[in-house]
């Protein structure tokens, strides 16, 4: 069954699972464990039922599978060859090990592939089949809890989830840096950074909401507050095209792999000032990300939330005479299995062109289960304001 933050609107396999919601805690019984430890065992539970659904071999499909992906990493390792050659690389995340086998293809000394899920059984036998057991070294564990003898000079890791920050994967990447990685050492990616526009779409939304008001002849419109409290709930995974998006994207949080801290990630927050370029309805906000895969002595555009539009394209025109590696899940390049992520409203906004569009938006782990998301939504538009919650769980 389909996550519900999907809503039956992805046409391509998806993923990853619904991660687990907390249950709510009961009442403590005299020599039950204190809080603090019923908490961690709490979290314990969501990490394996986390691991767990990276076992199943879908999953691991559907990433390798969407090539703007996959190119995108081996490009980058071919691209800093000359950091990886001769090298010792650790793969946080390392699922099958393909960018595993890939840094050993391009000369790594030696590579450890970390990965708590049982795929890495698999990742292991994969290994031997390339003929590669003197260069990878597969380790079953979470980065967290595993022991690694040397120093690293190279760290790679897919961490990025849906609107790039679900799953909470970027912490474990800071831990290997801070604990592994060697000064001047390479981390690919190297930069993320998470946008955001107000979309319009129509043809979702009547198929969501007003679908209801005349079924075969029927009027069922007494589901339609239902329906739209349905899609406004939880923030849906579909593709939307360019033309949905009503605005300049503006920048959430730009993200240094190199100096970015767990702190930093613990609540995130910017305010946002746009204007409509078109006579439409707002039905939500999209959200969607790309990140660079840069050298240790290459710098990066670092684009605040201020940064304007012009910046913004300035930035993609001097990266498309460049030589960086970008992998962008924006509206208007190729689709990637992340797709983009909607937070649908419960009635859309009209706006005409060039109307102020502005507000703020923060998202924080979920204190139930940090791999989960919890999204708070403000907007203010020709006079209507609407201010919103959002769970991705």
């Amino acid at each position: 069954m389909l996550p519900s933050h999907l809503n039956g609107h992805s046409p391509l396999a998806r993923r990853r699972p619904q991660l687990p919601a907390a249950s709510p805690p009961a009442a403590a019984a005299v020599g039950d464990p204190p809080a603090a430890a019923a908490g961690d065992a709490a979290l314990e539970a969501h990490d394996r039922v986390y691991f767990q659904s990276y076992s199943h071999i879908g999953i691991h499909e559907s990433m390798i599978k969407d090539r703007v992906r996959t190119d995108a990493y081996r490009e980058a390792i071919m691209l800093h060859q000359k950091f990886i050659e001769g090298k010792v690389v650790m793969d946080v995340g390392c699922g099958t090990g393909i960018l595993s086998v890939f840094c050993a293809r391009a000369g790594a000394k030696r590579v450890y592939a970390v990965d708590a899920s049982e795929i890495a059984t698999q990742a292991s036998e994969i290994v031997k089949a390339n003929n590669l057991a003197d260069k990878i070294v597969v380790i079953h564990g979470r980065v967290e809890d595993v022991d690694v003898e040397e120093k690293v000079d190279v760290i790679i890791s897919e961490w990025m989830g849906y609107m790039l920050l679900y799953e909470s994967m970027l912490p474990s990447v800071l831990f290997a840096r801070d604990k592994w990685l060697k000064p001047g050492g390479l981390i690919l990616p190297s930069h993320a950074t998470l946008f955001m526009a107000p979309i319009t779409n129509s043809d979702r939304y009547e198929g969501s909401v007003d679908f209801w008001c005349d079924v075969y002849g029927i009027n069922m419109s007494a589901l339609v507050p239902l329906a739209k409290k349905f899609a406004s709930e939880e923030p849906s995974i579909e593709i939307v095209g360019g033309e949905n998006v009503i605005s300049w994207p503006f920048v959430v949080k730009h993200i240094d792999c190199y100096t970015f801290t767990v702190e930093e990630f613990k609540s995130i927050t910017t305010t946002y000032k746009v204007s409509s370029m078109m006579l439409a309805p707002i039905h939500g906000f999209g959200l969607w990300f790309e990140v660079e895969f840069n050298g240790p002595a290459e710098s990066c555009s670092n684009l605040s939330s201020d940064s304007s539009p012009l910046d913004i394209i300035q930035k993609k025109r001097r990266r498309a005479s460049d030589s960086t590696v970008v992998l962008s899940t924006a509206p208007e390049d190729e689709p990637t299995h992340w797709h983009q992520t909607i937070l649908y409203f419960p009635d859309p906004i009209g706006v005409t062109q060039d109307q102020i569009i502005e507000g703020s938006v923060t998202i924080t782990p979920s204190e139930e289960n940090p791999r989960c998301l919890n999204i708070h939504l403000e907007c203010s538009t020709g006079g209507q304001n609407l201010v919103k919650d959002f769970a991705m769980r």
